[in-house]
């Protein structure tokens, strides 16, 4: 029996350090940054073609009171309601005391300034495709930001999902940590779009269905699916019959521009906020969005939409 149970010791020993190796995290080194302070203009730009306001402005916010960054709003999930914590250059209750290289570790690879790892409601797995040297000049201009002085409230989740050092084996199953990689064979619209799109649009992280663990579903990318807390659908963005295949791209592009659909209806739910970040970007951007869409292999929707329901998109 002494043998039997200094070998069940040995192997729970083994087994905590084993867990412990799997879930540490992967992080990006000082060395690997770019050997600049950060361009603010340029971080204005990715600052609102990562919809960062629209999950961190308080709940309500209009206009400027949007740049204050003291988050609050609330996203239920099939795992518990996340809490949009407060990122303003607040030292205390914010962002403020950050570092670089820290704040690129948080956005692209969902890691904490203590080694923590962050929840997936966090678009880090999006967020990993960024240039570097774009979520640098993010920084540079979330720092002129005002700061907030709001204490970010917890996540409201069941036990078992408090025990972050597991989501190491999430990012173990769903993260390749790989930067963006053009699109063999696509012009330079078309992967600038895709860029856009797949990095910081992160449009993915509610347009593609996920399973069971809360992984993406990537066979059926894009292809929309109901929305987390239940109480509504999000569209397909494919060029399918279900999805926007009769759009054209000039219709994608004065949607995102001006939040009036094709069929002279409105964006309704999350896809208000993040319309309004989105207009705020050229042109030609947008046009490379539709462009990128437009060119996606057409993929039925996996749900159905309740009758007299209508979607958040």
């Amino acid at each position: 029996m002494r043998k039997f149970l200094w070998a069940l010791g040995i192997l729970g020993v083994a087994g905590v350090l084993v867990f412990w190796f799997l879930t540490k995290p992967n992080t990006i080194t000082s060395a690997q940054l770019p050997g600049v302070p950060g361009n603010q203009e340029k971080g204005s730009y990715i600052f609102y073609a990562s919809g960062c306001a629209s999950c961190h402005s308080a709940p309500g916010a209009k206009g400027e009171e949007k740049l204050k960054l003291g988050g609050g709003r609330s996203f239920k999930t099939p795992f518990g309601t996340f809490i949009a914590p407060n990122i303003s250059t607040d030292r205390s209750h914010g962002i403020g005391g950050w570092s670089k290289v820290q704040f690129v570790n948080a956005v692209m690879r969902g890691v904490a300034p203590d080694n923590s790892h962050y929840y997936p409601a966090f678009p880090y797995m999006s967020y990993q495709r960024m240039k570097i040297s774009d979520v640098v000049d993010l920084k540079a201009f979330m720092d002129t930001l005002p700061a907030v002085d709001t204490p970010s409230r917890p996540h409201e989740l069941p036990l078992l999902f408090r025990l972050r050092r597991g989501l190491g084996l999430w990012k173990m199953l769903y993260m390749d940590y790989q930067p963006f990689s053009p699109l063999p064979g696509a012009g330079d619209q078309i992967n600038r779009g895709a860029y856009l799109v797949t990095g910081p649009g992160h449009c993915g992280e509610c347009h593609t269905p996920r399973n069971i663990l809360g992984g993406p579903e990537t066979d059926w990318a894009f292809s929309g699916g109901p929305e987390p807390d239940g109480k509504g659908t999000i569209p397909n963005i494919t060029p399918h019959d279900q999805g926007i295949r009769s759009w054209s791209l000039d219709d994608i592009a004065s949607a995102l521009k001006t939040g009036f659909l094709p069929e002279y209806e409105t964006f309704g739910g999350t896809m208000i906020l993040v319309q309004e970040s989105m207009a705020k970007l050229t042109g030609g951007d947008l046009a490379a969005i539709a462009a990128y869409l437009k060119s996606l292999p057409p993929k039925p929707s996996r749900w159905r939409k309740p009758k007299t329901e209508k979607t958040s998109g």
